[in-house]
């Protein structure tokens, strides 16, 4: 066959087909009125007729049957929606779409609240339980053991903080307690000393205490230690020029003695000069008993009485 007659018999074959919905349906597939009838015991199937056009349009004739009216009494069947309908309807009435297991959000919750409030829980830590308040007599006894056992003064803050008590409770019971000492006539006494608190023996019983602390052995600071002492704790802070001009001796051997020791420390630079400067530490008042320097006696009951004679001689 040539390639002008294979043409011409396509040709004619296209022409001449005839899609299946539109070809006569068969009288063995023909749709059945049941009208009002009812259905016998058991659901017949529709006789199909053998070949593909013929099941096509069983299977088109059954689905518009079940799909459009009821088989009992021709009633409109009750319309189902679609899947992707039902998510519409629900997102537009405000339902969470996911709800439940498969959403993974709680429901009656949305998934943004959900997230965001599980977040903020995660993050959130349980407060701490506030400490037990101690009682006035149990508080008394822990602040003495502390006070015992220390080696340095202890501010109050401090002490407030170790036994989880408020700070404005440790004021009141260290004043009770050093008043208690004082009226029971004890060999120790409780009072500040460079911004805290701490036990000192009583300054009559100090004879005793020496005797048995030193047991032969002197330490003390020479007269020159003592006197560029007094000199640094009054005048502070200060430089080593003004200690010797003061002194009038040269006391830079005295002033590394008292660093050593613990007793003077350095402050930073003078303007001026450059000099360093010196002050007294807090292991100076510790030794005095003093709370700071603003404590220290005065001096004009200690300066002789032709004090302005002696200074316009040295000038």
């Amino acid at each position: 066959m040539s390639s002008d007659e294979r043409r011409d018999s396509l040709a004619d074959q296209a022409a001449a087909w005839v899609p299946p919905w539109q070809r006569p349906t068969p009288p063995s597939a023909a749709p059945v009125d049941l009208g009002n009838s009812v259905p016998p015991e058991g659901p017949e199937l529709p006789k199909i007729s053998d070949g593909p056009d013929a099941a096509c349009e069983a299977g088109a004739e059954d689905g518009a049957t079940s799909a459009g009216e009821s088989p009992v009494d021709g009633a409109p069947a009750e319309e189902v929606p679609a899947e992707g309908a039902l998510a519409g309807k629900s997102l537009a009435e405000g339902t969470p779409a996911g709800v439940g297991p498969a959403g993974g959000v709680p429901p009656g919750e949305s998934p943004a609240e959900g997230g965001s409030a599980k977040r903020s829980v995660g993050r959130r830590r349980p407060a701490p339980e506030p400490a037990p308040e101690l009682d006035d007599a149990e508080l008394r006894g822990a602040l003495e053991a502390i006070l015992l056992v220390v080696d340095e003064p202890v501010s109050e803050l401090t002490l407030a903080q170790v036994l989880e008590q408020p700070a404005e409770r440790i004021g009141p019971v260290l004043d009770e307690i050093a008043a208690g000492y004082t009226a029971a006539g004890h060999g120790f006494e409780l009072r500040r000393a460079a911004g805290g608190w701490r036990l000192y023996t009583r300054p009559e019983y100090a004879t005793y205490v020496e005797r048995f602390v030193l047991d032969g052995q002197s330490v003390r600071l020479t007269q020159a230690a003592l006197e560029t002492l007094a000199v640094i704790a009054y005048k502070q802070p200060v430089t080593r020029s003004r200690i010797s001009a003061i002194r009038g001796v040269n006391c830079d051997g005295v002033i590394r003695t008292l660093v050593s020791r613990g007793l003077v420390e350095e402050c930073g630079t003078e303007p001026d000069s450059g000099a360093f400067l010196y002050r007294t530490t807090t292991m100076f008042l510790e030794k005095l008993g003093l709370n700071s320097v603003h404590d220290l006696p005065p001096l004009a009951p200690f300066l002789p009485d032709d004090v302005e004679e002696l200074a316009d001689a040295t000038r």
